[in-house]
């Protein structure tokens, strides 16, 4: 689930909000010498429905999401930067989709 700390997507998801394209940039530890109050809000906002963490966290946060909005589909978007890492990721995601799904 979203904590206080922005999501490593934060990044990519500001240069998208400022017209810039290119790839995914790689992480940086400190977004508040990046962006502006207004540009935290935005990606903050856009980035609302996102669920960061452990499997346990990410089904319950998924279940959640779920119940609140009656959606019959989901998508699964990794904006990691390291390659491997999304990889896992996915393959954790799809754990958690047969946890639910029995």
């Amino acid at each position: 689930m979203r904590n206080s700390s922005s999501p490593p997507c934060s990044r990519r998801s500001l240069k998208l909000r400022r017209g810039e394209t290119g790839q995914l940039p790689p992480p940086i530890e400190d977004m508040s010498k990046f962006w502006s109050p207004s540009e935290k809000y935005g990606v903050d906002q856009a980035l609302g429905m996102s669920l960061v963490g452990d499997k346990e966290k990410v089904r319950h946060g998924l279940e959640s999401v779920l119940r609140e909005t009656q959606a019959d589909e989901i998508m699964v978007n990794g904006q990691i930067f390291d390659h491997q890492a999304r990889l896992h990721s996915f393959d954790l995601a799809m754990d958690v989709k047969k946890a639910l799904l029995g």
